[in-house]
């Protein structure tokens, strides 16, 4: 009985263990490409629900006062309190695409890039505005809003106020996937204009760069799946395993024990 035991502990502990390969970030060597265009460049088009932080610059500031209702965030921190007065004073984009301009009222802005909103908008108040007096459009996308789930270590919506946040950056702001996280296996749930899609990713390989999902785009869902020992809930560690079946045993034996002596 307690060769067996030792046995049957012994095999389910080294497949449980975990293998270094699974744990070390992009692994191999980088790939030279001449075509250095990629897909992840292409620019971030709009989608309902996008905050607009839009900015007039002026000599004269009573000018441009009226359209300037948003005050920017130029930090990247997760806890930006200018980033969050946004949700109250920059532009939403409604159900319907638009975004509602003080004087000029709807401008659609859905499928638009940022350049191409930042067009439109001065085109839209040259009817108002004397752009010949040295008048300045800005317009960005306040911060990249994400949700994580699954063995990250602060799961939950984040946002990162920057114009453009890499996975990587992501997992690292949300507390890196902890021990129990398969970082073979990280998943990415994206609502595009045909539909929702779902892309898996390998962090621990160094081709994660040349990934279409490598940067994580506004309303990206991330999911880290739990490895397969955690599932089996015999532990993420040899001692934890060797614990658990040892529990496990001990019980058998004492009911066996019982058995017999009636």
């Amino acid at each position: 009985m307690n060769k067996l035991f030792l046995v049957i502990s012994f095999s389910i502990i080294l497949s449980s263990c975990v293998p270094h390969r699974k744990l070390v970030y992009f692994q191999g060597e980088p790939i030279e490409k001449e075509d250095i265009h990629k897909i992840n460049d292409t620019p971030y088009k709009l989608q309902v629900n996008d905050i607009l932080s839009i900015t007039l610059k002026s000599k004269n500031d009573e000018l441009v006062a009226l359209f300037n209702n948003s005050n920017s965030s130029n930090g990247s921190s997760n806890n930006s309190t200018g980033g969050d007065n946004l949700y109250f004073t920059g532009y939403t984009v409604d159900e319907h695409g638009n975004i509602r301009l003080p004087y000029v009222g709807n401008v659609n802005v859905l499928g638009y890039t940022i350049e191409e909103v930042r067009v439109k908008v001065k085109s839209e108040l040259k009817y108002y505005i004397n752009f010949d007096k040295n008048i300045f459009v800005t317009v960005k996308l306040a911060g990249i809003k994400y949700t994580i789930l699954g063995d990250i270590g602060s799961p939950g919506t984040h946002i990162i106020y920057q114009n453009k946040v890499n996975i990587v950056e992501a997992i690292a702001n949300s507390g890196d996937i902890i021990s129990t996280g398969d970082r073979t296996k990280v998943e990415v749930l994206r609502e595009e204009f045909d539909g929702l899609k779902k892309y898996t990713v390998d962090i621990t390989q160094i081709d994660v760069f040349e990934s279409e999902v490598f940067n994580i785009l506004p309303h990206d869902i991330i999911f880290v799946n739990p490895i397969k020992t955690k599932s089996w809930g015999i532990g993420t560690t040899g001692l934890q395993t060797f614990t658990t079946l040892a529990s496990v045993f001990s019980i058998i034996a004492t009911t066996l024990l019982l058995i017999k002596s009636f």
